[in-house]
């Protein structure tokens, strides 16, 4: 699709109907958007509660310039919601927010304004600020990143490919060339799914951005506040969700890696997988069953190195990673 807009805000939501009139609201009062073409696209990810009919409803009341369009996408899955989205958007610059995450009023020109002032950045993240329904415990700032949550201070930070650290979906803007260019057709990880808990699908699309030449950067200015009801602080959540982090790392880890290397690199995190998973015992054997946050880690720990083998049984790497 040719690109005549400047941005496009894509929203990939599944169920998301009482989530969606807030983030809606405020993409209607962005600030500093006069000079700006833009639109905002909601892909309805398989939902079956009644997202169609909210999304209805604004349409049939906006009177802001730009436009509020709405598209289904049946294949449930975060990366087939994104790449509808891309399909879909008119935009130079995608910019993803989840249902949940609620930008503040300048978050759209602030997204333009950095990607027309680093043209080498292929994709980058928002300041990403939680917004708990309830406190988190105390040391619940050790997995906090993996909620998404991202605040590294208020300058722009380049994530280098050596430092293995990439910015959450959550609030992303994605250069649309970038990702036409870099993204394969077939990503192998496609996002939580029901009876599939494997998550990364958005740490592999951004690892073929960085392979392709593009710079992956953190833009502090574009802030976001991310609802985290109190269901995604408890056990029964939180221990399948570092399974799914950890199982997918596989994937992940090897997209930036040569495949003459690989065989090398699988050694070396293994080695390394091990190593953690023994300290981490030795620190907290006893503690292990009341510590919720010592056994999120733990649980990522050892998923990360059984990653491989479940991956290949299950048949996700069809000899790419191999």
């Amino acid at each position: 699709m040719t690109e005549n807009l400047d941005i496009t805000v894509a929203i990939p939501t599944y169920n998301g109907a009482s989530r969606l009139p807030e983030l809606l609201e405020r993409l209607q009062n962005q600030l500093h958007t006069e000079n700006l073409a833009w639109e905002i696209i909601v892909v309805d990810n398989n939902s079956t509660d009644n997202t169609a009919k909210v999304v209805q409803t604004y349409q049939n009341n906006w009177q802001c310039p730009y436009p509020l369009k709405y598209c289904f996408e049946a294949q449930q899955g975060a990366a087939y919601a994104r790449k509808m989205a891309v399909q879909q958007a008119k935009g130079k610059f995608i910019g993803f927010l989840d249902d949940d995450n609620y930008p503040v009023s300048n978050w759209v020109s602030q997204a333009v304004a950095f990607g027309e002032k680093y043209p080498k950045a292929g994709a980058y993240g928002s300041q990403i600020h939680p917004d708990w329904e309830v406190e988190p415990p105390e040391n619940f700032q050790r997995i906090a990143p993996f909620l998404a949550i991202t605040e590294r201070g208020n300058l722009p930070l380049l994530y280098e490919a050596a430092k293995k650290l990439l910015p959450p979906s959550a609030g992303l803007v994605v250069r649309r060339q970038a990702w036409v260019k870099s993204v394969p057709d077939k990503p192998i990880l496609i996002g939580r799914v029901k009876g599939n808990m494997l998550a990364g699908e958005d740490l592999e699309l951004l690892s073929h951005i960085q392979k392709s030449g593009w710079q992956i950067w953190y833009n502090p200015k574009m802030e976001i506040y991310h609802r985290i009801p109190n269901f995604r602080l408890q056990k029964d959540y939180l221990i399948p969700f570092f399974q799914g982090i950890g199982l997918s790392r596989y994937v992940t880890r090897m997209v930036n890696i040569q495949p003459w290397y690989r065989p090398i690199a699988f050694f070396a995190y293994m080695i390394n997988d091990l190593r953690k998973i023994t300290l981490h015992f030795l620190k907290y054997r006893t503690n292990l069953k009341t510590d919720l946050v010592a056994a999120c880690e733990m649980e990522l720990f050892i998923s990360s190195l059984i990653s491989p083998f479940y991956l290949w049984k299950n048949r996700y790497l069809n000899n790419k990673y191999n």
